[in-house]
């Protein structure tokens, strides 16, 4: 699979023009259906489903990637050697990259709240609308974003690119606020964002936020998080954010110095072939990971969801299973394969059939016909209208620049602020170790 660069621009209009129909439609085809939403006006939730959390299907209620996919144990490929100890993440999978082949699952398609796994796709959705070159500046609100955070500064101008890399360097929820006010807001964005994950197949993936912070009824699935990777590796653009080792913030006069950011990456100083991984956690979520490797000219792709770092931190199972992954010998079949972009059919637009089950027990789905995204009323009508018109307007004037690297400043040690930065500064980040909440 491979998303062809020549193809962006009118792939990015195309998508532009479906968050217009999802917006100015109204809530009843923004439900999809009855597809499951997120409730916005529920608590957010703040531990994990006491239960098993629902699985996930295809818009015809079919299982996404073939029916072996379908279960909320395990399966494996047969002819496979037994599976490593220490595989303790409630949901997981492990896939061929290149052929797509699902070589072992547990759970592949349970609806797990993603955290920052998340900004995978907020990256994959937005890379291709927004001009690397763009400079935003920073926000009050970007500043006081909830969980990690970069360090951006209201009054600083940051480059586009540079936004991408602090989203996934260092997971800033400040970057993907920012990234998403550039892209036409919040709504736009996870409306962009919902549209993507349809357009791949990923249909267990229900969108509330661009940064993966909790929201009732938000998910995805194991098997969703390695369509998303897949697809960003399928990229050289995206593939290049994912493999950035550092990258440095530029200085705010008055307000900040400019300071070094480095990768979360676990896995990329101690993984031969590591072609990038994502981190998250929220206490509802708990740790949850996604990750790729090359061996031997084979890529292999991981995710893991629901876990936690002991007694087998969520990295060390990944590289067991891509060890494991690496191992099979050549004509081991797979049991389903991850689709590819535009395979599965889009979702009626039917309200007739009803969906009612909730990522986690005890919220409460959206019923059938009701708004799929947190979308206020006034986003709708004339205001929906200038906020997909700005998004054209990006797209239609968008100028390509392949992304660089600034020259490698001062390193800044892991949740402490430099000198003159805001006083509230950024959380420590969310890679292992970890301290209990």
């Amino acid at each position: 699979m491979r998303w062809s660069r020549r193809g962006r621009r009118p792939a990015a209009v195309a998508l532009v023009v479906a968050i217009a129909g999802v917006l100015l439609a109204g809530p009843a085809a923004a439900g999809d259906g009855g597809r499951p939403t997120v409730d916005p006006s529920a608590p957010t939730p703040t531990s994990p489903s006491p239960g098993r959390v629902p699985q996930g299907s295809g818009p015809d209620g079919r299982t996404v990637g073939g029916p072996q996919l379908d279960t909320r144990g395990l399966v494996v490929a047969d002819g496979a050697p037994p599976l490593p100890d220490g595989l303790t993440a409630a949901g997981w999978l492990v896939a061929d990259a290149g052929t797509g082949d699902v070589l072992a699952a547990r759970d592949p398609h349970g609806r797990y709240y993603p955290a920052s796994t998340l900004k995978t796709l907020t990256l994959l959705t937005l890379f291709p609308l927004l001009d690397q070159n763009r400079v935003v500046v920073g926000s009050v609100e970007d500043e006081n974003m909830e969980g990690s955070r970069v360090g951006l500064v209201a009054g600083g101008q940051y480059p586009v690119s540079l936004l991408f890399r602090a989203l996934i360097l260092q997971s800033g929820n400040d970057a993907a606020n920012a990234l998403a006010r550039a892209a036409g807001g919040v709504d736009v964005t996870v409306a962009a964002m919902t549209e993507t994950a349809h357009t791949i197949g990923a249909y267990d993936t229900v969108v509330g936020t661009p940064s993966g912070l909790d929201m009732a009824g938000q998910s995805s699935s194991p098997y969703d998080l390695a369509l998303i990777f897949r697809a960003l590796l399928a990229d050289p653009g995206t593939a290049a954010v994912l493999a950035t080792p550092i990258a440095q913030m530029p200085p705010v006069e008055g307000r900040a110095p400019g300071f070094q950011i480095q990768s979360q990456n676990p896995l990329r100083t101690t993984y031969p072939g590591d072609l990038g991984s994502k981190t998250g956690f929220t206490d509802a979520a708990r740790h949850t990971f996604v990750t790729a490797a090359e061996r031997g000219g084979r890529r292999l792709v991981v995710s893991l969801m629901d876990s936690e770092n002991l007694p087998v931190r969520p990295p060390d199972q990944a590289r067991l299973l891509l060890d494991w992954g690496f191992a099979l010998p050549p004509g081991i079949h797979g049991v389903g394969r991850l689709v590819s972009p535009g395979e599965v059919a889009a979702a009626p637009t039917s309200t007739e059939t009803s969906f009612s089950a909730a990522p986690h027990r005890g919220v409460a789905a959206r019923p059938a016909g009701g708004s799929g995204f947190p979308v206020a009323p006034v986003t709708l009508g004339g205001a929906a209208l200038l906020l997909v018109a700005a998004a054209v307007a990006t797209v239609a004037g968008r100028r390509r620049a392949t992304p660089t690297l600034s020259e490698a400043g001062v390193r800044r040690p892991p949740g402490r602020r430099p000198p003159g930065a805001p006083a509230s500064p950024p959380p420590p980040p969310e890679g292992w170790p970890s301290t209990p909440p």
